[in-house]
């Protein structure tokens, strides 16, 4: 077991190892029991500044790491460049270094360009955690997926997992094949042709084109968000044809010979990828994904922390 991280920021699940994911998931565990007390907070870095810097919108992923740095009672800036300088053509290296002359020491970024945090990490001091660049990685996401499955079904090795709906524009789910591949489980894709990667399969992973046979196969099933706002052009006939052939109903569920545990990174397009009686069943774990995903923040965040203090 790894007293520390391999890495010295968390740029995507491919630059971790499987002790590297150990040593979060046990630093979460720890976490998760003081986020269930009655005083939530620990002074763990009292003394460190996090800028987040939100170059896309987004609400749940902020709102999630904010609660993660505050537990921790770290300093925060917030910044939200949909509505700032970058508007006005300031540049990536521009707006970081103004953020880091006020002396930042961690920077959790999501920006619509793949490869953003590379770039970022490569040019300035601070410990960079990636929180979604483009249809590129997420790697907290996955992390938090990985976390809810050894919950719910004791560990991730050897388990079924398949990943359905929009493949092609996920970070969710890239980072999730990365990450559960690492742990030994197998891995299925399902979902229209179109919204399939060309070389998916090169990641280990095999094509299930047919929904009520991947879900027969799995152990989990992660339904992923049709990304409508991804796409220039339309990948299926239209979403009542998506929903016909990957929508997952109660009646589906009910129908299978087996319970299988169902996920979502949300937002959920109720009625789409998943109705609301599955959304809300005892099958689904979609809040308990919610509230790892604080636990597994707060994890990725205290161990960079530490190499900083160093």
């Amino acid at each position: 077991m790894n007293s520390e991280l391999s890495v010295d920021h968390l740029l995507g699940i491919k630059y971790l190892t499987k002790g590297d994911i150990e040593l979060i998931f046990k630093t979460a565990d720890h976490f998760k029991e003081v986020i269930n007390r009655p005083i939530k907070k620990v002074p763990s870095l009292r003394d460190i500044t996090i800028a987040n810097l939100f170059f896309e919108n987004s609400t749940r992923t902020r709102l999630s790491f904010e609660l993660a740095e505050k537990r921790l009672s770290a300093d925060i800036i917030n910044f939200s460049a949909a509505s700032s300088s970058v508007n006005k053509g300031e540049t990536l290296i521009d707006t970081v270094n103004n953020i880091l002359s006020m002396k930042v020491d961690m920077v959790v970024m999501r920006h619509p360009n793949p490869g953003a945090g590379i770039f970022l990490s490569k040019h300035v001091k601070a410990s960079i955690i990636n929180a979604g660049d483009g249809a590129h990685e997420h790697p907290t996401q996955a992390l938090l997926d990985s976390y809810s499955i050894r919950e719910k079904l004791g560990e991730v090795k050897g388990k079924k997992v398949v990943i359905v709906g929009d493949i092609l524009h996920s970070r969710v789910a890239l980072s999730n094949i990365f990450a559960l591949k690492l742990q030994g489980a197998t891995v299925k894709v399902c979902g229209p042709k179109t919204l399939l990667p060309k070389h998916i399969e090169s990641l280990g992973v095999t094509i299930e084109p047919n929904l009520i046979k991947a879900l027969e196969w799995c152990d989990v099933a992660n339904m992923l968000r049709v990304q409508n706002e991804r796409m220039e052009i339309n990948y299926f006939p239209s979403t009542r044809e998506y929903v016909k052939q990957y929508g997952l109903t109660r009646k589906i569920l009910d129908n299978l010979n087996k319970e299988i545990v169902i996920m979502h990174p949300g937002p959920i397009n109720r009625g789409v990828e998943i109705t609301s009686d599955v959304a809300d069943s005892e099958h689904a774990i979609i809040l308990d994904q919610v509230q790892n995903g604080v636990a597994v923040r707060m994890a990725v965040i205290y161990l960079l922390a530490s190499k900083i203090k160093q």
